[in-house]
């Protein structure tokens, strides 16, 4: 297989372009998505390529633009709906929980809901309190959603491509920060699949379970690890609902001691649940308690140096891995 380098911005722009492409019933729709190329210029070039039918500009009006999103679903077309960040997303919250969550059950079937919610979430720099969150537990929480967040381009892009030909709604959320993080990208046609983890370093004394921002930093851990004997297995979940839980506790019963990364607060967060599923399911198995690196339990400062105390980063996640160990 050949690899061309992209990083995760055209990665994202090529899935778009070979899924609209490839079905006409495919569109994006969302804040200045067409004539300014999108916020972060991931859709740069579909208003010229696809024309303003399937590009659509829409109002400052998430509640609204996630509804019609909705209904074009309902109605067989296949849409792609871009938050210009998940902070925003809060305003059509309601229909993505309440409408595209439940349609398929509360109809008995009836509907196919084949819609995306995507768009860039997390910290970036000096965006302070409210364009800095990680929102991945908000949508994780309900039944009826997959959450998907891809931590590079190759990832980006079969994931991307395998939700927009998926028929449940699902909640795209890419990292604001590395849109410009490159990497190989296949230049076959690809997709990845849905539910899927993928193991990126083997690894027998511990596991570290991560996904989106905070892959680059695990690996970068593991990769200090190395230094004091240790082999860590780095397993990116990719999707965050449903969990690849066949992957999970394969690599706990090898390791038997389990660190989970996230970007996101402590407190009913994934990473926490994840560990008490592990513990609760697999604790025979476990040599050390599990134990969870987060984001610090507060909202993001504007200073810079506060903000980079705010995420984890290699050193903290060498110094709990070792703890464990």
């Amino acid at each position: 297989m050949s690899y061309k380098q992209l990083s995760i911005r055209e990665a994202l722009n090529e899935a778009l372009v070979e899924e609209m492409e490839r079905d006409d019933s495919t569109f994006l729709m969302g804040e200045e998505v067409g004539h300014y190329n999108g916020a972060y210029k991931v859709s740069r070039g579909l208003l010229d390529r696809f024309g303003e039918k399937r590009v659509v500009d829409t109002p400052i009006a998430e509640n609204g633009f996630a509804g019609v999103g909705i209904g074009a679903a309902m109605c067989g077309l296949r849409p792609i709906i871009e938050f210009m960040t998940f902070n925003f997303s809060l305003i059509g919250i309601d229909q993505v929980i309440n409408t595209a969550a439940k349609l398929r059950y509360m109809s008995g079937g009836q509907f196919k809901l084949p819609m995306v919610f995507r768009g860039p979430g997390g910290s970036v720099l000096q965006l302070s309190a409210q364009h800095s969150q990680c929102f991945e537990s908000f949508y994780a929480h309900i039944p009826g959603l997959m959450v998907v967040m891809p931590s590079n381009a190759r990832d980006a892009k079969g994931l991307l491509k395998s939700s927009i030909r998926d028929d449940n709604p699902v909640v795209f959320i890419e990292s604001e920060a590395m849109y410009g993080v490159r990497g190989d990208v296949p230049e076959e046609t690809y997709t990845l699949p849905l539910g899927k983890a993928d193991i990126k370093v083997p690894g027998k004394d511990l596991t570290i379970l991560c996904w989106s921002k905070s892959v680059p930093l695990c690996l970068e851990a593991a990769s200090g690890l190395k230094e004091f004997g240790v082999e860590a297995e780095v397993v990116d979940l990719m999707t965050i609902r449903p969990l690849d839980e066949e992957t999970i506790h394969t690599s706990v019963k090898k390791t038997n001691r389990v660190l989970v990364v996230q970007e996101s607060w402590p407190q009913a967060s994934v990473g926490h649940y994840i560990a008490a599923s592990i513990s609760e399911k697999l604790f025979d198995f476990l040599d050390a308690p599990v134990k969870v690196v987060s984001g610090e339990d507060f909202p993001y400062p504007y200073a810079k140096n506060l903000e980079a105390l705010m995420r984890p980063d290699a050193r903290k996640i060498v110094e709990v891995a070792r703890s464990l160990l």
